[in-house]
């Protein structure tokens, strides 16, 4: 296995130096931060993750106030007790992104998220708690439990929420194959473990967080 400083270095090369590289670099929240923030933020978190999939994330994010208007601030209980009158007058209206599937999927979801509130008090403790060593089991856990976050909505949306976790967009994907560490499929269980086994690996080598270790591989190759 390659050792991962050869790969930062690789990267830091590629834009234009070491310091160039350390601001290009997201930083996860420490999971007191994650424990504190608010369930209707996160559920506003997924939500606006699962609208952006498939459009300009600039589009969705400038419709978001309206969202945020149409779903009472995104509180569980309001959303979770919509009605389906309610999801069908809202898939109409002409200030949301009207897409009939997604709409009723944040009530789904909000119900889903309360079922994790009630067992664990919060869902930020609940996704605090899950250790970055076994993260591609929480994208199987999301997958199972949630609406419309399979593939990498999952993982993005734990990216956008701040929870630190690697992501296995086409650049990491290629990058991974040109430094000869893992290559084929990338969508199966089993191929999650292996690539999780890898970059268990490669942050035992660097101390570095499993999001930057991603971004460094993206970084690294032209």
């Amino acid at each position: 296995m390659i050792a991962f400083e050869t790969i930062e270095s690789a990267a830091a090369e590629r834009l234009g130096g070491e310091a160039e590289l350390q601001a290009a670099l997201v930083r996860p929240e420490p999971p007191e931060s994650l424990a504190m923030i608010g369930d209707d933020r996160y559920l506003s978190v997924m939500c606006r993750r699962i609208f952006r999939a498939g459009l300009t994330h600039r589009l969705v994010d400038a419709r978001w106030p309206a969202f945020e208007v149409a779903f009472d601030d995104f509180d569980l209980a309001r959303v979770a007790a919509l009605t389906d009158d309610d999801l069908k007058r809202l898939a109409t209206d002409e200030s949301l992104i009207r897409h009939r599937r997604k709409i009723f999927a944040v009530r789904d979801n909000a119900q889903a998220m309360q079922a994790i509130v009630d067992e664990f008090g919060s869902f930020g403790f609940w996704l605090a708690e899950w250790p970055e060593e076994e993260i591609v089991d929480l994208w199987a856990e999301l997958k199972k439990r949630f609406m419309q976050l399979g593939g990498n909505s999952g993982p993005a949306f734990l990216r956008m929420a701040g929870k630190d976790t690697f992501l296995l967009t086409d650049w990491v994907v290629q990058a991974l194959s040109e430094w000869n560490a893992y290559s084929g499929k990338t969508h199966t269980r089993s191929a999650h473990a292996d690539i999780q086994a890898l970059f268990n690996t490669w942050h035992g080598q660097s101390g570095l967080p499993y999001c930057q270790i991603s971004q460094i591989l993206a970084f690294s190759i032209d």
